[in-house]
């Protein structure tokens, strides 16, 4: 971290039993200490859900989280329930609360494998390969010292004569994205995880609304998974629309370093302050 303490454990959570976990500074959003980014929650939740009832040949394809309040740093409490289960597809339900307040909702489907002759269907180009190493982002009036600093992030070089991409130029953008720590202390992450981790920052990588000027804030993520992500890095390639009298949307496309893997949606809200 760039400042504040360091969590001994490094983590964003550390388990305390029974669905319960405590969160780390790490998990803080670019808003305010004392909020969480939403990629730490839905990782959480994602965690919970694939742990639930799970089976063999069975796998998330699609999940869909609500924000409706800010998640605090502080305790919280996961629970998932089965809406509907079936031989080839599965319905589920999940919740986050703090200080007996829901502060995250989330429904998933996990459904069969596809069988190993599907096609291999790739409806979108490559994105530019992982670049090397880079300086740390900076984002102008957010607090860096919790989730942005908690992951690496890696922009593709400018075109000549473009400003150097990066969180605060406008979209559409692409951007490489790690976890400098697990989810969960003592536990290894998993391909849904991390792709949880990163898809609330697809808005902030095709970000062309001005969030200085007026209230811009996401109330939702979809993530769609054509197939599990594969390595610690994975790349996000996102884009805004919006129109008056309207509210905002931005759309997201999921890679790993061998392709596209994903969709990610989500809902802005566009206001005064």
């Amino acid at each position: 971290m760039t400042g504040g303490r360091v969590w001994e454990d490094g983590a964003f959570y550390r388990s305390l039993g029974g669905g319960r976990f405590e969160s780390s500074p790490w998990t803080a959003g670019p808003w305010s200490p004392k909020a969480q980014h939403a990629g730490p929650p839905s990782a959480l939740i994602g965690r919970a859900m694939e742990r639930h009832e799970a089976r063999p040949g069975m796998r998330i394809a699609r999940v869909t989280l609500d924000l409706p309040r800010p998640v605090p740093v502080g305790e919280l409490a996961v629970e998932v329930t089965t809406v509907r289960a079936g031989a080839r597809a599965e319905l589920l339900e999940g919740r986050i609360t703090a200080e007996g307040r829901t502060v995250l909702l989330a429904r998933a489907w996990r459904l069969v494998a596809a069988p190993e002759g599907t096609p291999a269907l790739t409806p979108v180009p490559p994105v530019p390969p992982l670049p090397g190493p880079q300086p740390a982002q900076t984002m102008e009036g957010a607090y860096l010292d919790g989730y942005v600093s908690a992951m690496e992030w890696r922009f593709p070089p400018a075109a000549p004569g473009a400003p150097e991409p990066g969180f605060d130029t406008p979209g559409p953008g692409t951007a490489w994205a790690r976890q400098r720590v697990p989810l969960v202390a003592g536990e290894q992450d998993t391909p849904l995880t991390r792709a949880l981790t990163v898809a609330d920052s697809s808005w902030a990588v095709g970000f062309e609304l001005d969030h200085r000027a007026g209230l811009v804030i996401n109330t939702d993520v979809t993530l769609l998974l054509h197939r599990d992500p594969v390595g610690e890095w994975l790349c996000l390639r996102s884009a805004t629309a919006a129109a008056p009298g309207g509210s905002g949307l931005a759309q997201g496309e999921l890679h790993d370093e061998s392709g596209d893997c994903g969709r990610i949606a989500q809902t802005l809200l566009v206001t005064g302050r």
